[in-house]
């Protein structure tokens, strides 16, 4: 069976609504399509939680077109359905693709099923996509809220560990073959390897998100009295201030070296901190996140070069990790170098220290120190 993937409109103009639920509905929409973005534009002014929310509304949306649903007929058998269908996405060639402009006529929503803690984040955010349609009178129930072990699956109070992150040992590994450019090199080349170096360094030592990145200038590094500060809009829009280590000023300077630029930023430099090819234009998320790909690739292969095996667990991390693997990375390894939870909460800019405290993974050492008291007899 064929079917259209017409991703969310988010430029409706819509017509007031008919009465949906008790009381009339509170939203203009003429379907559910357009309830949806009504939610989805709540989320306007915050652009990477919009585009993430936008992800899961369309695979959902999509999901249930195809099964002939409503919104207000969608029931609690339907939410393990649609579990499911997260997880193995069928029939493949209709939802599963590369990734592709929105509008491509092969778009697809996936790339290819979710992991389960991407399931979980997936329930969660429509949960609240159908809490506050119900609110809004466009749908007469919630089912998220019959499902039994609705705690285990969306309470984001205790999420778990980080996982996905590199070991230090691996991170230095990586590092190492993140060299900066030989003088003699072609200017293509040794301008591409000089902006992946300072990437990859950018990521680890500061935490950014990949939009903050994007969206950096150069004088939002800041010398105030004495101290370089990072200033950064980060998620929600919020505006945070962060200490700018030693390591993290040596590669802006090599990177405005390379740029043809001064040694240390001016106040009124606002040209952006990563460049495309022409040194001068700034670069999308979707052109960093490829940049970010492609250098995971490059050290993959430069570590099977030097006779590391296929079969190495950094390399089979290196073939899946994502740009977000180096925020992970880097707080983890703050964690473990002992940044205090505090200090470490402002970095990542988390506004719960539940949220921060993933990356403490002592109390993980201490348990396993402590079981291996925990011995068979020894035969004498």
């Amino acid at each position: 069976m064929d079917i259209v993937l017409a991703p969310l409109a988010t430029d409706i103009t819509c017509a007031p609504s008919t009465a949906v639920g008790q009381g009339g509905a509170l939203i203009e929409a003429r379907s559910d399509r357009e309830a949806i973005t009504r939610w989805l534009i709540e989320y306007r002014h915050s652009p990477a939680t919009f585009r993430h929310y936008r992800k899961e509304a369309e695979r959902f949306v999509l999901w249930l077109e195809f099964r002939g649903l409503s919104l207000d007929a969608l029931r609690r058998h339907h939410l393990d359905e649609f579990e499911q269908f997260l997880t193995n996405p069928l029939p493949s060639s209709h939802w599963t693709g590369p990734t592709r402009p929105r509008h491509h006529p092969r778009w697809r929503p996936f790339r290819s099923g979710l992991a389960p803690a991407s399931r979980r984040q997936s329930l969660v955010i429509l949960q609240g996509l159908c809490g506050w349609l119900k609110e809004a009178g466009w749908v007469t129930h919630n089912p998220f809220a019959l499902m039994r072990d609705r705690r285990r699956r969306l309470d984001n109070a205790a999420p778990p560990v980080i996982e996905r992150y590199f070991e230090r040992e691996w991170w230095c590994a990586m590092w190492k073959l993140l060299d900066p450019p030989v003088e003699d090199a072609p200017q293509r080349s040794r301008f591409l390897i000089a902006r992946r170096r300072f990437l990859f360094g950018f990521a680890y030592l500061m935490a950014p998100r990949i939009a903050e990145i994007s969206r950096a200038r150069m004088n939002d590094f800041r010398l105030e009295e004495g101290q370089w500060w990072w200033h950064v809009v980060g998620k929600g829009n919020k505006v945070a201030r962060l200490p700018v280590p030693d390591d993290m000023m040596t590669l802006l300077r090599e990177w405005r070296a390379e740029l043809g630029l001064s040694d240390m930023p001016p106040p009124h430099d606002d040209s952006p901190v990563l460049r495309a090819l022409d040194r001068r234009r700034g670069v999308t998320d979707n052109q960093l996140y490829r940049v970010f790909k492609d250098g995971f690739s490059m050290l993959s292969d430069a570590l099977i070069a030097r006779n590391w095996s296929q079969d190495h667990p950094l390399i089979e991390q290196l073939r899946r990790a994502t740009p977000h693997w180096l925020r992970h990375t880097s707080l983890t390894h703050q964690a473990q170098s002992g940044i205090e939870l505090r200090y470490l909460a402002m970095n990542a800019r988390h506004a719960r220290l539940e949220t921060t405290a993933r990356y403490l993974h002592a109390e993980n050492d201490e348990w396993q120190r402590q079981q291996a008291r925990h011995r068979l007899s020894r035969i004498e």
